[in-house]
């Protein structure tokens, strides 16, 4: 074990929120606030643009049982960014910048809460730091819905996620069996290349209110052979729930989705949309039936009213141990988790090395899928069925969650 470095540190966010996201940061302000060896501890404003623009947040100046509200707050609390640095040897702009800025508060520790690009965003900084002799230790504390992070079981933000959208497609369906006229309805998830957000509509089978259909991209999608599913399913029962993945596409990669050229974020990922809509009009025009589109969109990141109680708890869990970590040395990594199914449900962190995780997507296993590809085997449920248990312990007042509100004072 390494001796602490005595400084301050920085955490900051970075891409899509999620309705844990801030528990993971609570996780690292909370131990990093405790520690004798940390002198200081920043928020970026904004992500890595924080540290860029020199906008830190005094977390030291929070109040205390304000900051403890992070554990139930949806959304980046230190804002977010999609911001890619180049690569050092080819620009290293930036890197003179975050050193500069490292330099001038004294930074020895840097924790980036995120997805693939984060951690690709930490995995270069970290290496920097040690090209030039800078004494920084640099690790990743995960953050994805998406849960495509690779190595670790799953990440925080996706057990969330999951658990509404199985709430929501238990609801829907029973709205959808309302009248006597039979009705089509098509829900549209969250999930650029992986599924597993998607395949969370399954869990909702569990208590008979789930989906008769599900489309992933993880597999070649067929228009034909999704009209004939929806076409039988609809005959035999007079109704049908399908659950759809915004990136499904086509065997020559095209995306379905009617938005899929609309836009780019910061990485140059296609913005999707519209697949919810297009498939309605599909169905209604090849098979006749009355058909309702549903987009989930943000709703699914953001809904940390029915969080994971597990999640909550394994968020916070993974921001302290990036912490406890980097105080024993660690560096150029990131905490994720190791869990064991067989009796029971048990959790464990483990570190990953930055560079094995950074822009490498872990996607659902196909053997997960069933033969017909229009759904999901009993091994995804058992998998994720331990991790969406336990309630949020939110304060509620007059009815409505009490979201933690800083005070947001910039260092100077």
């Amino acid at each position: 074990m390494n001796s602490p470095l005595r400084g301050a540190c920085i955490i900051g966010q970075s891409g899509g929120p999620s309705s844990v996201i801030n528990s993971s940061a609570y996780g690292v302000i909370r131990t990093a606030l405790d520690s004798e060896f940390i002198t200081k501890v920043y928020g970026a404003n904004h992500g890595i643009k924080g540290v860029l623009n020199d906008r830190l947040l005094v977390m030291d100046e929070e109040d205390p049982e304000e900051l403890e509200r992070l554990l139930y707050t949806p959304s980046s609390a230190l804002g977010s960014c999609r911001y890619k640095i180049a690569d050092p040897d080819a620009d290293d702009t930036d890197y003179k910048r975050i050193l500069e800025i490292f330099k001038k508060y004294d930074v020895r520790y840097f924790f980036y809460n995120g997805g693939n690009d984060s951690m690709d965003t930490c995995n270069k900084i970290s290496k920097y730091m040690n090209k030039v002799g800078y004494d920084c230790r640099v690790i990743g504390v995960p953050k994805t819905i998406d849960n495509d992070l690779f190595g670790t079981d799953h990440c925080p933000g996706f057990a969330s996620a999951a658990k509404y959208i199985a709430s929501s497609v238990m609801e829907v369906s029973r709205d959808s069996q309302v009248y006597d006229v039979g009705m089509i309805t098509i829900i549209e998830c969250m999930g650029r290349h992986a599924g597993w957000l998607t395949a969370a509509a399954e869990l909702a089978n569990t208590m008979g209110d789930g989906p008769d259909l599900i489309y992933l991209p993880e597999v070649d999608f067929d228009m034909d052979k999704f009209i004939a599913d929806v076409a039988k399913c609809y005959k035999e029962k007079g109704n049908c729930i399908i659950a759809v993945s915004e990136g499904i596409h086509y065997a020559d990669g095209r995306f379905v989705s009617e938005a899929e050229t609309s836009a780019t974020d910061g990485f140059g990922h296609a913005q999707l949309g519209g697949l919810a809509a297009k498939l309605a009009a599909v169905c209604k025009e090849k098979i006749g039936a009355k058909v309702r589109g549903i987009e989930l969109s943000l709703l699914q990141r953001c809904a940390a009213h029915c969080a994971s109680g597990t999640d909550i708890n394994e968020s916070f869990l993974a921001g302290k141990t990036a912490v406890e970590a980097a105080l024993e040395g660690a560096t150029d990594v990131m905490v994720g988790f190791e869990c064991n199914r067989e009796n029971g449900y048990e959790c464990k962190t483990k570190l990953f090395e930055l560079s094995k995780v950074a822009n490498f997507e872990q996607k659902l296993p196909v053997e997960w899928i069933n033969e017909d590809k229009n759904g999901v085997t009993e091994e995804f449920v058992k998998y994720c069925l331990p991790l969406i248990q336990g309630e949020t312990p939110m304060v509620k007042e007059n009815g409505l969650p009490h979201f933690c509100n800083l005070k947001k004072v910039f260092a100077e």
